[in-house]
């Protein structure tokens, strides 16, 4: 009874987490001690076993050594080499016992290491507390607690910040593999605009990039020539960045041209700050300007800012009222007018006091202006001093106002640019080839009246000099109950591109017939026969002209050794095609190779290869 009393009264404390952890796997104390004395002594006897061959090794030098008074310096190097080499020998021996002992499964690695050494790496379980690796914080640990760079686990703070580190790492590390694909994109965004890259890229061109990519972090442009910040301007309105935040690098007080093609992201009070800061601008372009209001303007006359050529894009929250305020305050300076896309303002009875109030204009560009129609039209003859003149109307017009038109200003003008007028015939043709003869700029799009005996009697025997661009995108029928065309053709035909070609070629740069479907295979040998040259032409568009096939396109390469960029979409019967060096061919359909093909074959294998020599 005593003996029972006597065991039940034993107390016992609270046992520590390594005891709880050894008992649960079977792991003795005293078994531990025991190993341990064990190692010890075993590591004494090694030890022992070590110095002995070290006494013999020093007896035997002591042997071999004179007496030290006696000793010379070359003896002295022997005795010192013989050392290193004892020294040596008993690493090796070392080094092989513990290689033995480790195969045979000896005592090097005892079960109570791997004990400390599990619980050390042991995690603790869901429901304890843990300090967190990173900023040593209590807290809870649970099943989705996350591990840190060193084993240890990480507080939920700490874990969010881990997993949004990762997540900034692999987006770097997927640009960095993306690279050679961002930089083909590149490549060939600039084919695009018939750039195609021989070699290294310029130094200028690397700095003005460099910039641009940034741009938020520079103060100023300093004493950077105004062509290379028109080319920053175009490179950042690509990029669309050009905000309120950057547009003040491009103005100073005595800055007299800017241009910007996206301004998208401005405001009125954007727009109002470029004649603040540049108070003597003159020549300003601004495209896509939807937030150009009339407050704009009022401040442009109110500061009698010097403007002489205005070119804007978009600009439809300006109202007709104060669009003739502004004509007739400063219309007089004007120069050069361009403006486009315009639904809301601009109809004809504000085209009329644009006429009477700019009677300098020398450049008139009206584009995509949905309320001009015939009596704008006919209000054009008053501007007797233009000379370049591109019109694309919404509302119908005549072809007898537009022959009055062509009359009356034809002989001053040097560029003519008529697009969309459905309803011009070949009366036009013939008001152009009898009144213009300083023309270097003709085009004449969209347009399925027009006849190829008009295109032809329009170049044949014409006073005007030769164009350098020509532009007929369009001109064929369009009749979907007959998609094969008139048996007259109808647009730029075979007689008249020929014409065309005889009486431009030689000064002709570019050239743009895309759907000119009647040109028919016969014409385009003709003309690019391979010995018929045209030395100027670099830019050529003969997209969708069917009978185009690969040794056409030879033959172009061959006439037209300055060519940059072929264009040459919806020609199915191009394959195979050999490209110059430096030129762009954009279009072809190759189901194995890129839409666009850069140049890599010298024009004499083209030459040999399609029979051209």
């Amino acid at each position: 009874m005593s003996g029972r009393r006597t065991s039940n009264n034993r107390i016992r404390g609270p046992q520590s987490a390594l005891t709880d952890f050894l008992a649960a796997n079977n792991i003795s104390a005293a078994q531990i001690s025991a190993d341990y004395e064990r190692r010890r002594r075993e590591a004494q006897e090694q030890a022992e076993q070590e110095a002995a061959p070290n006494d013999i090794i020093a007896e035997e030098v002591e042997e071999q050594q004179p007496d030290e008074r006696e000793e010379t310096a070359l003896q002295k190097k022997k005795r010192k080499r013989a050392e290193e080499k004892a020294r040596e020998k008993i690493k090796e021996g070392k080094n092989s016992k513990k290689q033995k002992k480790k195969k045979k499964g000896g005592p090097d690695g005892d079960d109570s290491d791997v004990a400390f050494d599990m619980y050390a790496k042991s995690k603790p379980l869901p429901g304890q507390l843990e300090n967190c690796e990173k900023c040593e914080k209590r807290f809870t640990v649970t099943p989705y607690s996350k591990t840190g760079p060193e084993g240890g686990l990480l507080c939920a703070k700490c874990s969010k910040e881990q997993e949004t580190q990762k997540k900034k790492d692999a987006k770097v590390t997927a640009k960095k593999q993306a690279g050679p694909r961002e930089k083909r994109r590149q490549t060939e965004s600039s084919k695009l605009d018939g750039i195609v890259l021989d070699g290294a890229v310029a130094l200028q061109d690397l700095c003005i990039r460099t910039i641009a990519n940034n741009i938020h972090d520079v103060e100023e442009f300093g004493d950077l020539p105004q062509k290379f910040i028109e080319r920053l301007g175009h490179i950042l309105s690509k990029k669309r960045v050009i905000t309120s935040r950057t547009l003040p690098l491009f103005l100073q007080p005595d800055l007299e041209t800017l241009d910007m093609t996206d301004c998208g992201n401005l405001e009125v009070a954007d727009y109002i700050k470029i004649f603040s800061f540049s108070p003597k601008l003159q020549n300003l372009s601004l495209k896509q300007a939807g937030q150009f209001k009339d407050e704009v303007l009022d401040y442009i006359m109110e500061r009698d800012v010097p403007l002489r050529h205005l070119k804007l894009y978009a600009a439809n929250l300006v109202s007709d009222e104060k669009w003739i305020e502004f004509f007739t305050k400063c219309g007089h300076r004007l120069e050069s007018l361009q403006l486009r896309d315009l639904d809301y303002s601009m109809n004809d009875d504000t085209f009329m006091h644009l006429v009477r109030g700019c009677p300098n204009l020398r450049r008139l560009k009206m584009i995509k202006c949905w309320r001009l129609g015939d009596p704008a039209l006919g209000a054009i003859h008053e501007l007797k001093s233009i000379e370049h003149l591109s019109l694309k109307f919404k509302l119908p017009t005549s072809a007898e106002n537009l022959v009055d038109m062509i009359t009356s200003i034809g002989s001053s003008l040097r560029t003519l640019s008529l697009e969309d007028f459905h309803d011009a015939d070949d009366s036009v043709l013939k008001a152009i080839h009898t009144h213009c003869a300083q023309l270097h700029k003709l085009r004449f799009t969209d347009n399925d009246l027009c006849t190829d005996a008009g295109y032809t009697q329009l170049f044949t025997c014409w006073s005007n000099p030769p164009l350098s661009f020509v532009d007929f995108s369009g001109s064929r029928s369009i009749d979907y109950n007959n998609p094969d065309g008139t048996e007259e053709a109808v647009g730029l035909g075979t007689t008249s591109f020929e014409a065309l070609m005889a009486h431009s070629g030689s000064s002709l740069e570019t050239l743009m017939i895309p759907s000119c479907r009647h040109i028919e295979r016969e014409g385009l040998e003709n003309v690019f026969d391979g010995r018929k040259e045209y030395p100027n032409l670099k830019i050529a568009d003969i997209s969708f002209v069917r009978r185009t096939d690969t040794p056409i396109v030879a033959g172009i390469f061959k006439s037209c050794p300055q060519m940059m960029k072929l264009t040459a979409f919806g020609c199915f019967s191009v394959s195979d095609v050999m490209v110059p060096k430096g030129v762009a061919l954009i279009g072809v359909p190759n189901a194995q190779d890129s839409i666009i093909q850069e140049g890599g074959y010298d024009l004499d294998m083209i030459n040999a290869g399609f029979g051209l020599m």
